[in-house]
């Protein structure tokens, strides 16, 4: 028995070496294909820059470079494939700047298709955004499609100043006060639940937890699931909290109701309640203040402003979207607010 416990435990460990070697390999061999890539694309503009009728030289150049690459290694150098190898050194030969001593090359640390969808992106700072968001949290092919689908930086860079959104491309989001956690509006449209008032808050919340991986990454960086309809008691009266979840970075609890329909003054007063009693009953002395974000189809700022504090930090009021809308509609959804 102690041998065969042993020898788990030694396999689990060269599992561990082999499965963070195999990450390291793909690592390599994603960095090692954008730089190639890269400069493949270098070489055709170089060439194209020195042709005499660039047009018309740029289109045979590529067609005579395609069937000569595709002689001597096979599948892709298709014309397409090169038109989007000269299309990528376009859009990040001038990022050497960024960081002194470095080369654009040396910055790719994501796969080949990552950099294909960012390059559809026609403005720099968004789609610097969403590389550094893509690095920095790991973001699959369909996770960075989704994120851009929803319109995230717009959301997120929509009320800041031009240095305030330069900053954000640059460094991606950072949270470092209880409104950088939060967005108006979230989009939930992997919940899979109709545009109009034909569910119930159950409905939502059951769609929610069904999804929670999902929704964890709408909420941002540093969340962690809590509890599910968490109950507080006090003076024999039973109160539930619809969803609970932590944020590492703020270190702070942060509670989630809600809502179908209009924001009522009532709902606000009620998470009032629920933050006030986390703040006392529940956070340690070390962590900061909870924060309750009430998420609603439709909410009146004028009741929101009047309900709450003027110098309010914990209690926000959020519309959430089942639908992925376009930027055009985002941004008239955000302009209204």
């Amino acid at each position: 028995m102690k041998k065969t416990l042993k020898t788990h435990s030694v396999t689990l460990k060269i599992s561990n070496v082999v499965n963070v070697a195999r990450q390291q390999l793909v690592k390599s061999i994603n960095q090692t294909m954008a730089n190639s890539y890269f400069e493949i694309g270098r070489i055709i503009v170089e060439e194209e820059q020195n042709g005499f009728e660039k047009a018309d030289y740029g289109k045979f150049l590529l067609i005579e470079l395609s069937k000569n690459l595709g002689k001597e290694f096979g599948k892709g150098f298709s014309v397409t494939n090169l038109k989007q190898m000269r299309q990528f050194y376009l859009c990040y030969s001038n990022l050497g700047s960024y960081k002194k001593g470095q080369t654009a090359s040396d910055l790719f640390k994501l796969s080949w298709s990552h950099y294909l969808v960012l390059m559809k992106m026609d403005d720099d700072l968004e789609r610097m955004f969403y590389e550094n968001e893509s690095v920095k949290n790991n973001w699959s092919i369909r996770e960075l499609e989704r994120q851009y689908d929803s319109a995230l930086f717009t959301r997120l860079s929509f009320s800041k100043n031009k240095r305030a959104v330069i900053k954000l491309a640059k460094n991606g989001q950072s949270i470092e006060n209880p409104l950088d956690a939060v967005k108006d509006p979230y989009v939930l449209e992997f919940i899979g639940l109709p545009e109009h008032n034909t569910y119930s808050e159950s409905d939502l919340e059951q769609k929610i937890i069904d999804k929670l991986e999902s929704f964890l990454l709408e909420l941002g960086s540093g969340y962690t699931f809590v509890a599910r309809q968490d109950r507080i008691s006090f003076d024999e009266k039973h109160f539930r909290i619809d969803l609970v979840f932590y944020n590492r970075i703020l270190k702070c609890f942060v509670l989630i109701d809600l809502k179908v329909g209009e924001l009522k003054h009532q709902d606000i007063g009620q998470m009032q309640m629920y933050v006030n009693y986390y703040d006392r009953k529940v956070k340690l002395k070390e962590e900061n203040k909870t924060i309750g974000i009430i998420l609603c189809q439709n909410k009146s700022e004028s009741i929101v402003e009047y309900t709450l504090p003027e110098n309010n930090k914990q209690i926000f009021a959020s519309k959430y979207l089942t639908i992925l809308p376009s930027k055009e509609v985002l941004q008239k959804i955000i302009e209204i607010e």
